[in-house]
């Protein structure tokens, strides 16, 4: 988007230097990107979503705008479902005829799926059902469909709640999804459950022979059972179980080869594994399964059928990303695009064609639409064409050493204006998970606005410190059972040498960084307190003990980060809790938390808060957020966020303050 003034704004602290060409807050958190691309059947098409953030101080409170965009083969572009339609879960039919995709259109009770022809025509009903209609699949012949429902509403708790009883029984009264079956070619036909009212379905779709389905299920409907619970099964369609995928920990993606003989998943190496991001193929006729890339150490992202033989995948490893074919009957890999083209984030491809569609960023420009074709690599969107010129800032990997030895990357972006020689103040933002990690390309976000903060004379820098995905199952593992140690560590000897290397001004130094990455940010103003000049938290974590019981995810922190429970060793949980070494803090700590926030629940913060303003010592503040939950995901809470962190940031880097500035930000003016 264009650097302008929204509605006439002119802040002082915010204003966008048009000569300069930089990036505002504004611009930051409004920058367009696409969120998906698909490959018709027939290679003909690929169906973008693009997203658009709605226009602070203009829009009413809202999430994105999504917009569909066909591109057709000679690259030119059609708009088919616009920003004020709502939909959603668009797919192609099986003959690339129609796109389908599920909406609640004029007079609609419930989601229903709908479907318009490729080549131009109206929207048409495909299905209406009581109750919901979620992820869904149709067969090769476009006559069968299966969906997931939760199914009609309970008019009876509706009614009930108008008269006050509305007693919530926590993690007990749970709704289900199941999977439903419907021939679409019988007008009459009405869907039919296939899964069991007692189990969750995550995800459905056809075997290839059309008779049965691939369903991933879990017991029940919490957070918890999805990460660490779920299974695949091959089930027909009576609901009979024909076979059961055996897999631990955590699941990503599956699909079947064309032929129906193997199934390629993506999924954990073993129950202690932080993450989906191994490729385990299993072969149904020789009932056998197998990691077919054992040594790979980066993680696997998404993957596609070429052939019954051949599997084109898409990996990260280090702050790079890479996509390669493998060959089953061989076990051999050769590359198809070389790391440094792009952060490629997921592939999509179809069996018998030789081209895919990805989508991917670099440090240039957010998440677009490419293709690969006969060898090359075509960039497909240009959703914001005004980034062409902005001054970019410097960004490179960097590697160096942690004080146990342990070669460690980031991410270093250096000031617009850099000159070699002198010092500057630095933000290092820490990734959360943290089964996570950075890559080189679009950083970004409303908690890191790298453009806007380099052009103001900051250095910026993304650890991928241990315990970080991107460099394998065994480095992921490094800082379990370790809380706040040696992985907290790895941010400090960062910071070191920064400082050695002359970019960083020592005395100028801030972290900030949401979830676990909020939990290193506080434990920097408290434990580690004499190494940051200044810390922004954000939905982070205060006292591991109440967090444990506070959380919706309990199981999949013993499971992959804790490796133990509170009760184990309570004297540990409790000093590797920034709360407990709060008397010490002398860093001036912000910290913002969305009000819904179950996964690290807003009480975190709020102990934090009182524990320091209790003491006394620094300045400290809690901005909470309303109607968000783990992370702000509308545009006018991310603008007050990214509006908060810079100012913290510069009062206390740059303008050396010794009280914290005013809690007002200028909103108000910018709607007159």
């Amino acid at each position: 988007m264009l650097l302008r003034a929204v509605s006439g704004m002119a802040l002082a602290v915010w204003a966008v230097n048009l000569d300069a060409r930089e990036i505002s807050l504004i611009d930051t958190v409004t920058t367009k990107a696409i969120r998906s691309a698909q490959l018709s059947p027939d290679g003909q098409f690929t169906a973008v979503i693009r997203s658009t953030p709605r226009t602070p101080y203009e829009d009413d409170d809202g999430s994105s705008y999504r917009e569909l965009v066909l591109i057709n083969a000679e690259g030119e572009e059609t708009s088919y479902l616009s920003k004020d339609k709502k939909f959603s879960r668009v797919s192609f039919g099986p003959q690339s005829e129609y796109l389908y995709f599920t909406a609640k259109e004029d007079g609609d009770e419930y989601q229903e799926l709908y479907r318009m022809p490729v080549r131009g025509g109206g929207v048409q009903s495909v299905f209406e059902f009581e109750g919901n209609i979620g992820s869904y699949a149709l067969s090769d012949d476009g006559e069968q469909l299966v969906f997931l429902s939760s199914g009609a509403k309970d008019s009876d708790k509706k009614k009930l709640s108008k008269k006050g009883f509305k007693a919530e029984v926590y993690e007990e009264d749970l709704t289900y999804t199941q999977v439903y079956h419907v021939s679409l070619g019988d007008e009459e036909a009405e869907a039919k459950a296939v899964t069991a009212e007692d189990q969750h379905a995550l995800s459905v779709s056809f075997h290839p022979n059309n008779e049965q389905l691939l369903v991933r299920t879990a017991p029940t409907s919490l957070i918890d059972d999805n990460y660490m619970s779920s299974q695949y099964h091959l089930i027909g369609l009576d609901g009979e179980v024909v076979n059961s995928f055996e897999s631990e920990g955590k699941l990503g993606r599956a699909e079947f080869s064309p032929d129906g003989r193997y199934l390629a998943m993506i999924r954990a190496a073993d129950y202690n594994d932080p993450s989906a991001g191994t490729l385990f193929v299993y072969d149904t006729r020789e009932q056998e399964h197998r990691n077919v890339l054992p040594d790979y150490k980066g993680s696997i992202k998404d993957f596609s059928w070429r052939t019954d033989e051949e599997i084109v995948w898409l990996g990260h490893r280090g702050t790079e990303s890479e996509v390669q074919a493998l060959t089953l009957k061989f076990l051999e890999s050769r590359s198809l695009l070389e790391t440094g083209e792009a952060i490629f984030t997921s592939l999509d491809g179809e069996a018998g064609k030789s081209e895919f569609v990805l989508t991917g960023h670099r440090p240039s420009h957010p998440n677009e639409a490419f293709k690969y074709s006969n060898g090359r690599l075509e960039r497909l969107t240009d959703s914001n064409p005004w980034l062409a010129d902005v001054e970019m800032p410097r960004q490179e990997t960097m590697t160096y050493e942690a004080r146990d030895g342990l070669k460690l990357e980031g991410i270093v972006v250096y000031p617009t204006d850099y000159e070699e020689g002198k010092r500057y103040p630095l933000m290092m933002v820490i990734h959360g998970g943290p089964e996570s990690h950075y890559s080189n390309g679009w950083l970004d976000r409303y908690g890191s606005p790298v453009k806007h903060a380099a052009a103001k004379g900051y250095a910026l820098f993304f650890p991928n410190y241990r315990g970080s995905t991107g460099r394998g199952v065994e480095f992921s593992k490094l800082g379990q059972n370790d809380y706040a140690g040696k992985e907290f560590d790895d941010i400090v000897d960062a910071k070191k040498h920064l400082v050695d290397i002359g970019l960083a001004d020592e005395s100028s130094v801030g972290i900030t960084g949401g979830s676990y990455g909020g939990f290193a940010s506080a434990w920097g103003a408290t434990a580690q307190t004499e190494h940051f000049a200044a810390s922004v938290m954000f939905v982070g974590i205060s006292n591991n003990l109440s967090k444990f019981g506070t959380t919706d995810i309990a199981k999949e922190m013993h499971a992959v980060h804790a490796r133990s429970y509170p009760w184990d060793k309570w004297e540990w949980y409790l000093e590797r809790s920034p709360i407990f070494h709060a008397e010490k803090a002398r860093t001036p700590i912000l910290i913002m938390h969305g009000k819904e926030d179950t996964r690290v629940h807003p009480s975190q913060s709020m102990e934090l808060y009182r524990y320091l303003k209790t003491h006394g010592n620094v300045p400290v503040r809690l901005v909470l957020y309303p109607g968000e939950g783990h992370g702000n995901r509308k545009v006018a809470a991310q603008l007050d966020y990214s509006m908060r962190l810079m100012r913290w940031m510069d009062s206390f880097l740059v303008e050396k303050a010794e009280e914290k500035p005013s809690f007002e930000l200028p909103h108000a003016e910018q709607l007159k």
